[in-house]
């Protein structure tokens, strides 16, 4: 049975604002991507879809039938744009039926950014229930997505990489009931205002899951909120037993609290980690959990440069506090957990 689906129009877009609903077909006036696609006004490319459309100020959406797509994706226009994904069940990744993969190491392509699957360079951009992979696996910096928007939503997506997968490094951006896997840094960037909302994160080997790059004492900071860490599939766990912490500092500001995680693959008992040895960069940072539990968590000794906040202190980080108190006007609050 199909759902009802309704509408709301949010800073000139269209968001999807029911859950627990299938997507299976277009949107009016959506632009159409099916692989191997010859029909007239279809595009067998997300590429070629997005470059379809006028670069102005128009909200536009493209829909992405079931298939992987072997590409790098550009997102650069003037106006809002929303992807969505081909499932049976807008409310979670679990179904989701388009994927978008490439295998370009930053090593070769000459920069963090330029190594991303898909990369964000436009204001007021929206994704529903589509996977991003960066399939290079070890060896360099390899990105799935490197996102410099403001205003940017994703949702019920998978992101999945080994070294920085989720490149949140510009930008207020909120990823919602979601799922993020890697091993080494994976979730990093530097002045990026970003919440987690319901995600599961899924490490695949010892490491640190967030490297804060903060550089000063701005208005930047990863807030998380009632997401699940786990193991990968395919990890084992003891290679990675005590070996994985929350994050490490990338910058002398690094700021990211966890809120509510439940976590089940076994953490290092310091949960947070130096950047390394002779580099600590851990005098200004501001690292923080609040209410962390599950079978990952025994025995916790913090480090003793993080912080374990009272609920008092964890009521003001937000996704208000993360991403601006405006958060409504643009947010698909149907995600919110």
């Amino acid at each position: 049975m199909v759902h009802p689906v309704n509408f709301v129009l949010l800073f000139g877009g269209l968001f999807r604002f029911s859950l627990a609903a299938s997507r299976t077909s277009p949107p009016a006036g959506a632009v159409v991507v099916r692989s191997g696609t010859t029909a007239a006004g279809e595009f067998a490319t997300i590429s070629a879809a997005v470059s379809s459309l006028p670069n102005d100020k128009t909200s536009q959406s493209i829909f992405i039938f079931p298939g992987t797509y072997t590409e790098q994706v550009d997102i650069t226009r003037t106006g809002p744009l929303t992807i969505y994904g081909y499932t049976n069940d807008t409310s979670s990744y679990g179904g989701n039926q388009a994927t978008l993969q490439a295998g370009v190491p930053a090593s070769t392509a000459g920069s963090d950014d330029a190594s991303g699957t898909l990369r964000i360079h436009t204001d007021n951009f929206s994704m529903y229930n589509v996977n991003v992979k960066n399939t290079f696996g070890i060896g360099s910096q390899a990105i799935a997505i490197s996102q410099y928007g403001n205003r940017v939503g994703l949702y019920a997506c998978g992101f999945y990489g080994y070294q920085d997968t989720l490149y949140a490094n510009k930008g207020a951006q909120v990823y919602l009931k979601g799922y993020i896997e890697g091993a080494v840094d994976f979730i990093f960037g530097r002045t990026g205002l970003a919440y987690f909302g319901g995600n599961t994160i899924a490490v695949k080997a010892p490491g640190c899951i967030t490297a804060s790059g903060r550089e000063a004492n701005d208005t930047g900071s990863y807030v998380f909120n009632q997401n699940t860490i786990v193991l990968a599939t395919g990890s084992s766990v003891s290679s990675t037993s005590g070996k994985v912490f929350l994050g490490r500092p990338w910058g002398d500001f690094a700021k990211v609290v966890f809120k509510n995680t439940i976590v089940t693959t076994p953490l290092n008992t310091a949960l947070w980690s130096i950047w390394n040895t002779g580099d600590p960069r851990t005098h200004e940072v501001f690292l923080a959990d609040f209410n962390t539990t599950g079978s990952g968590v025994t025995g916790v000794s913090r480090a003793n440069f993080s912080t374990l906040l009272s609920a008092t202190q964890a009521a003001s980080y937000s996704i208000a506090s993360a991403v601006g108190s405006d958060y409504t006007t643009w947010v698909d609050t149907a995600y919110l957990v």
